[in-house]
C-alpha cells in the first residue's frame, strides 16, 4: 500500500472516470470498486469508491456529490519521453475537456493535466540562462508542447 494516495472526488462519474483513465495508461487497472449499501449515502448499488492504479500509482474516486468540484490548483503531470507520447497522452486526456496553455488540459471530469516532454525540464535548467529564457519563451506560445520547437529555441545561435 502506498503510503499517500491522490483522493479524488466526483459527483456522479468516479467510476466512468476510473475507467476513461484505466483506458489510458499502459499498466493500468481497476483494483477495487465498493457500492453504496442500504445506508446510503447514494443510491443503493451506486459506486461509492473505486480504487485504481495508472502505471503503478494508486487512486481512489469518491462519488462524493456535487459539493466541491476540482480547480487548476491540483494537477498531475504526465512526463513523456517522446513526441509521440505527448501527442497521445494530450489528445486522449482532452477528450471532451479543454486545452489550455505550456502544456496544461482539463480533462472532461474538470481535472487538471499537464501533459509534458521530459526533455522541456532539462533544457529549463541550463547553465546557459539564454537558451532556457528561449525555451520558456518557445513554451509559453504553446498550446500542445512541441518537442521539436523546444529544442529549436534551445539550440539558436
Amino acid at each position: 500500500m502506498q503510503k499517500i494516495t491522490p483522493f479524488l472526488w466526483f459527483d456522479g462519474k468516479a467510476e466512468e472516470a476510473m475507467n476513461f483513465y484505466v483506458s489510458i495508461f499502459k499498466n493500468s487497472k481497476v483494483v477495487n470498486v465498493t457500492r453504496y449499501g442500504e445506508a446510503g449515502p447514494g443510491p443503493k448499488g451506486t459506486v461509492m469508491t473505486a480504487k485504481f492504479e495508472l502505471d503503478g500509482q494508486e487512486f481512489v474516486a469518491l462519488n462524493g456529490g456535487p459539493q466541491f468540484t476540482f480547480t487548476e490548483a491540483i494537477s498531475f503531470v504526465v512526463n513523456c519521453a517522446t513526441q509521440q507520447e505527448v501527442d497521445e497522452f494530450w489528445e486522449k486526456l482532452s477528450e471532451g475537456g479543454e486545452k489550455s496553455r505550456c502544456g496544461w488540459l482539463k480533462d472532461k471530469y474538470g481535472l487538471s493535466w499537464q501533459v509534458v516532454p521530459t526533455v522541456l525540464v532539462e533544457m529549463l535548467q541550463d547553465k546557459d540562462a539564454e537558451k532556457s529564457k528561449r525555451v520558456m519563451q518557445a513554451m509559453l506560445q504553446m498550446d500542445k508542447l512541441d518537442i521539436k520547437a523546444l529544442k529549436q529555441a534551445y539550440q539558436q545561435q
